[in-house]
């Protein structure tokens, strides 16, 4: 069984909660790279609130900040939410406003945590695809069976050269599907193609 792919945002979302007279806005958006995160940070933050505490998670990196709220109690609250709902490539600011009545380690956790999952469950999402790129090379007999088995196989042809015995193309396709076409490129010309993965 493959592992669930993860998904982004198609588009920003927000979600306002209020907990015994605090409230806490969760602003959610997609980003590509650590740069576009920090980027992202300030025009998400309201300098009037008491905090703008923050979390995303791009592939395997991630940061947070709890933003003076007690250590532990907003930021790392909000990336667990980011994991739990399966999200990769994704910012959540939550902004909080202090009612008045302080809600404890506990409450706060709940309430940043909370906020961004719910957030993230209302959100529109769409999934992260991993794609797989491989080069496949044939003499010039097979080329037509070769096109012929890509296109069928719903793979990109990215490049095609040509060398004296043959022909070579780099293509791309969801990964999942990629061990399937190389059995139907081997089945279709009989065996006679070489894979190599890109340098």
């Amino acid at each position: 069984m493959s592992a669930p792919v993860a998904s982004t945002l198609a588009a920003p979302a927000t979600h306002l909660l209020d907990v015994k007279h605090s409230r806490f806005l969760a602003n959610a958006v997609p980003v590509d790279s650590a740069e576009a995160a920090q980027a992202a940070l300030a025009p998400l933050s309201d300098a009037t609130a008491t905090h703008n505490c923050w979390a995303w998670r791009i592939g395997t990196l991630y940061r947070s900040s709890d933003d003076g709220e007690p250590a532990g109690t907003a930021g790392r609250p909000i990336l667990a939410a980011i994991d739990g709902q399966g999200c990769d490539r994704v910012l959540v600011v939550v902004t909080r406003w202090f009612g008045g009545i302080k809600l404890g380690a506990g409450g706060l956790v709940r309430a940043y945590g909370g906020a961004a999952a719910e957030c993230l469950r209302r959100a529109e999402k769409r999934p992260l695809i991993a794609f797989a790129e491989f080069e496949v090379a044939c003499a010039f007999p097979d080329l037509g069976t070769l096109h012929a088995a890509l296109n069928a196989g719903g793979a990109e042809k990215l490049e095609e050269r040509f060398e004296a015995e043959g022909a070579i193309l780099r293509v791309r396709l969801p990964a999942d599907r990629a061990d399937d076409l190389k059995t139907r490129l081997r089945d279709a010309t009989r065996d006679r193609v070489r894979f190599t993965t890109p340098g």
